[in-house]
């Protein structure tokens, strides 16, 4: 039974989730949720994922929530090319490593610096506040500074030389800040390259899963301007 899996492509995680499933070509019903729409605080919704968030997944009656979970969960039950999420314990908590670091640095900073560049603004109609743009600019530089030293250093991914779950997270949550206008790259050939080989083993899903995420970056960016830019 195909999985189903619960998402929006506004969702940064929910993304990382589907260009995984497309990917590794594992059977799956996409069942899209519309968060600008607040189809996430349904009571049919609720009965997905009661923390009323996306993505979740229904893989013949077992629901799971997070989308780090999720990826492990699918690598292991499908049997997905070990590269993945390694079953060799050194290689795996490589892998784990940067995710937990994630959880509390490239996801929370960059999406604040989206919200506060960008959705904010729009949705209460006001200019962004520098202060706190400015701020979370800051945190992003110091991400993506660790992101080259500690993580990639001189190999080809975040936990190795083999694509992970820890580089498909991490580059769907940078395209966040970058559609608000921030500069990820022109500065950064390592941070760069690695992002261009995520998109070589990716492609053509991770362009289409970032289709409607452009789409809000053409349309009110140039409304928020930011210095400098990322084209991805």
């Amino acid at each position: 039974m195909p999985v189903k899996v619960y998402f929006d492509l506004l969702s940064q995680p929910s993304r990382a989730v589907l260009i995984f499933l497309k990917v590794n070509k594992i059977q799956h019903v996409e069942c899209p949720v519309a968060l600008t729409k607040g189809e996430h605080f349904t009571e049919e919704y609720a009965k997905i994922n009661p923390m009323k968030k996306a993505p979740a997944i229904d893989d013949d009656g077992f629901k799971l929530t997070e989308s780090v979970s999720i990826m492990k969960y699918l690598s292991i039950k499908y049997a997905v090319p070990s590269h993945w999420y390694p079953s060799n314990v050194e290689r795996r908590a490589r892998v784990d490593e940067y995710l937990d670091w994630h959880q509390y640095n490239t996801r929370p900073f960059g999406a604040m610096l989206f919200q506060h560049q960008l959705l904010i603004p729009w949705m209460k109609g006001h200019d962004p506040d520098p202060k706190k743009v400015d701020h979370f600019k800051h945190q992003m530089v110091k991400v993506l500074d660790t992101m080259e030293a500690v993580f990639l250093n001189n190999q080809n991914f975040l936990a190795g030389d083999e694509m992970s779950i820890a580089d498909l997270a991490a580059a769907c949550e940078l395209t966040q800040p970058a559609i608000a206008g921030f500069d990820l790259f022109s500065q950064r050939p390592k941070l760069r390259a690695w992002m261009d080989r995520v998109l070589s083993q990716t492609n053509p899903h991770f362009d289409e899963a970032h289709s409607e995420a452009r789409k809000w970056r053409e349309e009110l960016a140039p409304k928020y301007p930011i210095a400098g830019s990322s084209k991805l």
